[in-house]
């Protein structure tokens, strides 16, 4: 499209030629003359991107500095990085990869169960499954091949990425008197709220008996898995290769680190960042960083050292620190 085109998508001021064709968006480590470049801070802007870019988009912050050049073509905003996302959406997935559901593309009917409701604008890829009694908003994207289990409920604004999993059966076990695993029926629900995002090869189990729930701006990348009855609270962020042990009670605002673990009935306070590779076997009841990791080393020494860990609060209480 044409810059002037771009500017008014992204509501940016345009400095330059309005007519410049933009096809695509390029990086700052391989700029190309018929993209745009996202320029996010002083530190990554260079004259060799604005040369061989066909246009920059760039901060107020960067154009007040006065280090562009004459007849730079460049859109200005206010957060290059909002920006940033509006550019990608704008060039990024092709349409014809989604399927628009709607009169005259209705859902298979192989793949489509009963009592099922669907809100405005929803889009799918190939080889969805909605089972019986699910309820989807408004807005809604699904991709190849995901899987919506029965009685699942769905809110506005959601993208779940391929091959996840809504609703698929807990993990939920009781052994009997003769040592034999027992599998509990989970027959509650999932609950997504809305503004939520969930990545590819995703797994969240439906409640025991009552509901998993998502709430509202929760964001969860890829290869995550969140076991039956735990509730994620309000704006918290999940990274990859996460897993949330059932009935845990996720606080809002939680940064959670990739491969963190979280045992069962753990409930964790709102604010709390959990940093990567953690396992959390305790509640967190106050706001702030969380870190257990322990450095990678032959098992032998991994176990002396966590022995003289455990030891380290007795030793010391038992030394007279005013000796020293």
């Amino acid at each position: 499209m044409k810059l002037e085109d771009l500017s008014k998508k992204l509501n940016a001021s345009l400095l330059g030629n309005p007519d410049q064709e933009i096809v695509g968006l390029s990086s700052i480590l391989s700029p190309k003359m018929n993209s745009i470049t996202v320029i996010t801070s002083r530190a990554l802007y260079s004259d060799s991107i604005v040369k061989n870019s066909a246009a920059i988009l760039i901060d107020k912050s960067i154009l007040s500095l006065n280090i562009l050049p004459d007849h730079v073509n460049a859109l200005v905003v206010d957060d290059s990085f909002l920006a940033l996302v509006e550019v990608g959406k704008i060039f990024g997935q092709a349409e014809s990869t989604l399927i628009k559901h709607d009169k005259k593309n209705p859902l298979n009917k192989k793949h489509i169960g009963k009592n099922v409701k669907i809100g405005k604008n929803f889009s799918y890829g190939l080889n969805v499954v909605i089972e019986d009694n699910v309820s989807i908003g408004n807005n809604v994207f699904l991709d190849h091949n995901v899987v919506i289990k029965r009685n699942s409920i769905i809110g506005n604004n959601v993208i779940i990425g391929s091959n996840s999993i809504i609703g698929s059966e807990g993990f939920g076990n009781y052994k009997d008197q003769n040592g034999n695993w027992i599998h509990i029926p989970h027959i509650g629900k999932v609950k997504i709220g809305n503004n939520v995002s969930i990545g590819a090869n995703c797994s969240i189990d439906r409640g025991t008996i009552d509901s998993t729930e998502i709430s509202n701006g929760v964001i969860i990348d890829n290869l995550v898995h969140v076991a039956h009855n735990v509730v994620i609270g309000e704006k918290t962020a999940i990274a990859a290769k996460v897993g949330i042990a059932g009935s845990c009670i996720i606080g809002k605002r939680n940064m959670i680190g990739g491969m963190v673990g979280i045992v069962d009935h753990v409930r964790t306070a709102d604010d709390i960042t959990i940093s990567a590779t953690s396992t959390v076997i305790n509640d967190l009841k106050e706001p702030g960083v969380y870190t257990g990791i322990m450095p990678i080393s032959k098992h032998a020494t991994w176990k002396r050292i966590a022995l003289w860990i455990t030891k380290l609060d007795k030793i010391a209480k038992s030394i007279n620190f005013k000796k020293f």
